[in-house]
């Protein structure tokens, strides 16, 4: 009897063998490739969406990234903060404002560094004609986040409605240095500048 069948049938195994082996090897550096891409595109910072907002070439741009830096500055980290949050945007809509302030009033009992919280608190609180409370709130959340420039701005109207005109000017100033492609907040400073800077001779 040959042995050239049996040379054959082993050289087949054996070549199936290494082609087995071969798709073992490379199977893992298919899979670490979209790790590789994830450590390449790590997710954008808020330092880096702050930093964007400033250097923006045009106010299409700027609207773009304030919106993000909102989303981003709007997330509690709770599920529990985040419903009661909800809950109390949907009683400000039906005009149920004390409701609406006491659902806030849980959520930033269980999330007090959330500055969102504080600031949203605060729109509630102007809307109660309470701005001794709004202000309170407002300069809370700049401690906690002190480039929020909503809440900058916000505090800037509400001076200006005590006719703190000097405050209401440093607190919209502090918004444009974040922001400094807001439109309606350059109108403000702009109207403000003749009565707290002076006028030119």
């Amino acid at each position: 009897m040959s042995f050239r069948p049996r040379l054959i049938l082993t050289a087949a195994v054996l070549a199936l063998a290494g082609m087995a082996v071969g798709a073992a090897s490379a199977a893992p550096e298919r899979s670490e490739t979209p790790e590789k891409e994830r450590k390449a595109h790590p997710p954008v910072s808020l330092d880096d969406l702050f930093k964007r907002l400033k250097d923006a070439d045009d106010e299409t741009e700027a609207k773009a990234v304030a919106s993000l830096i909102e989303r981003r500055l709007g997330r509690s980290g709770s599920a529990t903060v985040d419903l009661l949050t909800d809950r109390a945007r949907q009683a400000m809509a039906g005009n149920e404002l004390p409701l609406a302030v006491e659902l806030m009033d849980r959520a930033i009992t269980l999330e007090p560094a959330w500055a969102e919280g504080w600031s949203r608190r605060a729109t509630l609180f102007w809307r109660l004609s309470d701005s001794v409370s709004a202000i309170a709130d407002l300069q809370r959340a700049l401690v906690l986040e002190p480039r929020h420039f909503e809440a900058w701005a916000a505090l800037g109207k509400l001076y200006l409605a005590g006719d703190d005109k000097g405050r209401a000017m440093d607190a919209f100033r502090r918004a444009e240095a974040l922001y400094p492609r807001w439109d309606v907040l350059k109108k403000a400073i702009d109207r403000l500048k003749p009565d707290v800077d002076g006028r030119d001779l």
